[in-house]
């Protein structure tokens, strides 16, 4: 079964590189957004069962995003991809809904283990 993935970044080559640390094989759809606004667009036409969110973004960051799915009744998976790596921020995050933290650049095996630690199938 093809799984909608969505990643949302506001730069262009963060979101090309996180991509290509996706694991290899894995039936995906991808959609893409560059920033907030966008993604809960996707979010609601159904294109993020799992998201990868940036924190720092125009129109909305990423925690507007993870407050406003909070809402909604998140039904997504949402893996957090910042630079910002500050534990109040990975705090944050975690309490607002996100299932982990990575930092940037994103480790292709870091990815995969979360994927794995939350039942994903690849």
């Amino acid at each position: 079964m093809t799984i909608p993935v969505l990643v949302v970044d506001d730069s262009p080559m963060a979101r090309k590189m996180l991509i290509k640390a996706l694991p290899e094989g894995w039936d995906i759809s991808i959609s893409q957004a560059g920033n907030g606004l966008e993604a809960l667009a996707a979010y609601r036409e159904g294109k993020a069962e799992i998201m990868f969110l940036d924190l720092t973004m125009p129109e909305l960051d990423g925690f507007g995003v993870l407050e406003e799915l909070r809402k909604e009744g998140m039904n997504s998976f949402v893996i957090v991809v910042s630079a910002d790596i500050q534990p109040i921020a990975q705090e944050r995050v975690k309490q607002l809904g996100a299932i982990a933290f990575l930092k940037k650049p994103v480790n292709p095996n870091e990815v995969l283990s979360v994927l794995k630690q939350y039942g994903v199938t690849l």
